[in-house]
């Protein structure tokens, strides 16, 4: 089944173009059946590019999907045509009074900040409190699940010596774990971050799962070689906490080595990405059909749990 997202958001044609089955509003009015309300609360300096990205994954999931863009009330964003924005997202104070059955919060480049100086984390607490009321299922990621992680859990994050930056190879610890159904016993995941959450800090809280780790050089804060978090699960909440970048595209991480670069040519190459360490020649994607998966796994967890009178959400 389609994802029905607006008929002139820029994504629409690009995921056409994709083969990524996608459904006009007039035509969803037309099926009779209850699509899954998703929520993307988009926290990514280019919002564009990160609607894209995710709209493909959830576009290709077998059910419909009422996708929402939604944005922070207090915050100017420099990245995004305002435009676009007035078109496209509604704020979190437009959307609070609304259900939803999956919501996620994406990223942004604020890792190297505490919390509580971070310009909205007011209204991200709010918007946390709204999610257990409001929210059937919640996905987080990057600096979205440390921050969700802080919250919730009173998880630190620790900054590390220099960024992890790259693909790196993580390891499945919970194979029977519903959200990694069909993953190989390793993957590729990108990484993009200047702090991490480390499974010491998870394993102390009983209420969570760490579902997948890292061991690879650079990938932990010690820089000791040990394992970094990689996805983590409260289950009990059906909270999921997504530490990389799944979602991006072959050329996210290129980009932004680019645009680093030429601000300090001493930057370092991303980990594993480029064939033989040539920037020149183009990056392989070996993450795309994990990145599918999870996405496919999260939407069909929703599916089946999610009560179909969706005023229910919240009240169990």
């Amino acid at each position: 089944m389609p994802i029905k997202i607006p008929d002139t958001l820029p994504a629409f044609g690009a995921l056409a173009n994709e083969g990524v089955r996608v459904m006009t509003e007039t035509a969803a009015i037309r099926q009779d059946i209850r699509p899954l309300q998703i929520g993307l609360l988009n926290l990514m300096p280019n919002k564009i590019e990160t609607e894209l990205q995710m709209a493909r994954l959830l576009g290709a999931t077998p059910l419909q999907v009422d996708l929402s863009l939604i944005r922070i009330g207090q915050h100017t964003s420099k990245n995004t045509p305002d435009g676009h924005l007035q078109t496209f997202y509604q704020t979190w104070e437009t959307a609070m009074h609304r259900k939803f059955d999956g919501f996620i919060i994406t990223g942004t480049p604020v890792e190297t900040i505490p919390f509580e100086e971070v310009t909205y984390w007011q209204e991200m607490r709010q918007i946390f409190d709204w999610t257990q009321t409001n929210v059937h299922s919640l996905m987080n990621v990057c600096w979205g699940a440390m921050a969700a992680l802080y919250y919730f859990h009173d998880i630190p994050k620790h900054l590390l010596p220099r960024k992890a930056f790259g693909v790196y190879p993580q390891t499945i610890l919970e194979p029977a774990s519903p959200y990694l159904h069909g993953f190989s016993d390793d993957f590729s995941v990108p990484v993009s971050r200047w702090a991490e959450i480390r499974p010491a800090d998870i394993a102390c809280r009983p209420e969570l799962s760490l579902l997948t780790c890292s061991s690879a050089p650079g990938a932990s804060g010690a820089g000791a070689g040990g394992p970094g978090a990689g996805i983590a699960e409260d289950r009990a909440h059906r909270r999921l906490y997504v530490l990389d970048h799944l979602e991006y595209d072959s050329e996210s991480l290129a980009s932004e080595y680019r645009r680093d670069s030429s601000a300090n040519p001493e930057t370092e190459l991303p980990f594993d990405y480029f064939p033989n360490d040539d920037p020149a020649r183009p990056p392989r994607n070996r993450w795309r059909p994990h990145a599918h998966l999870l996405i496919a796994n999260w939407i069909a967890e929703i599916y089946r749990t999610t009560p179909f009178e969706i005023d229910l959400i919240g009240r169990r």
